[in-house]
């Protein structure tokens, strides 16, 4: 009742302008128009496969819309693909990609719940994992499913359609990932399916396999695909361009800042409600620092966001260290710079360690360091800084 009524405040006009904005496509509109006019709750649908632990920015353009849809008293389906993550989705992959185990499907499992939910309103929003209807169907119903779609209509697909053109292989379960996705939308009767740009293909089909199950079709929105701080290629973790929401507030404030001038105005338009023709108001680093407090206040708070605004501003504008900077102490008195960097967790893993070295992105006590191979004396304590942001108090104990 209360979503009902929090539904009646909104004319049609209202919801769609809130609707369309930031999106690339609405297929179909008039039909959106036609489940508004229900005056009622529409089922929102939103799949992901915990391939990963981790949600960035690039995750949140598409939660964000969710976060709209709430807020105008839909109700939103967070569905959990722990059953498709182990196919794994071919989509934008040259080739056949590697099914993750059920730990590690479990693992992310938990760990996007908990992420999500820093956008999301979780009194709003409906939690299911499509094991719970994949597990129980048999072989004979699997065919039948396959029986809806033909492979020329498979090959249509970008991906598919290029693999095959180039003689590279396609395994036949690659098939199955788009009719699973699509026959997700059939168990839930999905009103709107939204996902960003690459996943056009796969919601369409959930659109055809509902008319083929006697239902209605849902609505397909998509979302641009954002791109990473080098305003080129997708966020992406693989890439190292990406800014996740479990990180620091430092580490966001500082990222955001980093960011071109026209990136900004982009990641306003799609990762906030503010208007464009405000931000062209504002100084860009004025700009910067509001988007910046903006986001690291959605993940954390208003002071977190604050903290991280003053301790960039006294690090980057008047040249001092952090306040804050963790300490980490050694066994040895004399250790390799690369192990260091690693088990201090300014760094993945060794050869990370030493592309940042040979890069120049490595300072010891507030001098660059060119060597990998450079033993540091840790009988008194040293200052290791990685990048533009990160930093670690070292000494042997």
């Amino acid at each position: 009742m209360l979503k009902f009524k929090s539904l009646m405040k909104h004319s049609i006009d209202s919801q769609l302008k809130i609707i369309k904005k930031g999106i690339v496509e609405l297929i179909p509109e008039n039909a959106l128009v036609e489940k508004l006019k229900e005056n009622r709750p529409l089922r929102i649908k939103f799949g992901a496969d915990p391939s990963a632990p981790d949600i960035h920015l690039g995750h949140t353009v598409v939660l964000n819309k969710l976060k709209q849809f709430q807020d105008l008293g839909h109700e939103v389906v967070f569905l959990i693909g722990d059953f498709t993550a182990m196919i794994g989705d071919p989509t934008g992959k040259s080739e056949t990609r590697k099914p993750l185990s059920k730990e590690d499907i479990e693992k992310n499992a938990k760990t996007y719940q908990s992420q999500v939910f820093k956008i999301l309103d979780k009194s709003k929003t409906k939690v299911v994992y499509n094991s719970e209807w994949f597990k129980k169907m048999s072989f004979e119903d699997s065919i039948k499913l396959s029986s809806k779609y033909t492979v020329a209509r498979m090959l249509e697909r970008d991906d598919f359609e290029k693999r095959f053109k180039n003689e590279q292989s396609i395994a036949v379960h690659e098939f199955s990932y788009p009719l699973m996705q699509g026959y997700d939308s059939v168990v839930l009767d999905a009103d709107v399916e939204v996902g960003g740009t690459d996943q056009k293909f796969n919601m369409i089909v959930g659109r055809q396999l509902q008319r083929e199950y006697g239902k209605k079709s849902q609505v397909v929105l998509t979302m641009p695909i954002l791109e990473g701080l080098d305003g080129v290629q997708k966020m992406s973790k693989s890439l190292g361009n990406y800014i996740g929401v479990t990180e620091p507030p430092s580490e966001i404030f500082g990222k955001v800042l980093s960011i071109s001038d026209t990136l900004m105005l982009k990641y306003y338009e799609l990762l906030t409600d503010i208007s464009l023709d405000e931000v062209k108001t504002m100084h860009p680093m004025e700009a910067k620092k509001r988007l910046a407090k903006i986001i690291v206040a959605r993940f954390y708070s208003e002071n977190d966001a604050t903290k991280a605004q003053k301790e960039f501003e006294k690090v980057f504008s008047n040249k001092n260290l952090p306040t804050d900077i963790v300490l980490k102490t050694f066994k040895e008195k004399n250790i390799d710079i690369v192990k260091i960097i690693v088990e201090s967790g300014l760094a993945e893993s060794n050869g990370e360690a030493k592309r940042l070295i040979k890069q120049g992105g490595v300072k010891v006590s507030e001098k660059v360091l060119n060597d990998e191979k450079t033993v540091i004396d840790l009988t008194s304590e040293k200052v290791i800084q990685v990048g533009k942001r990160k930093f670690v108090r070292v000494k042997c104990e």
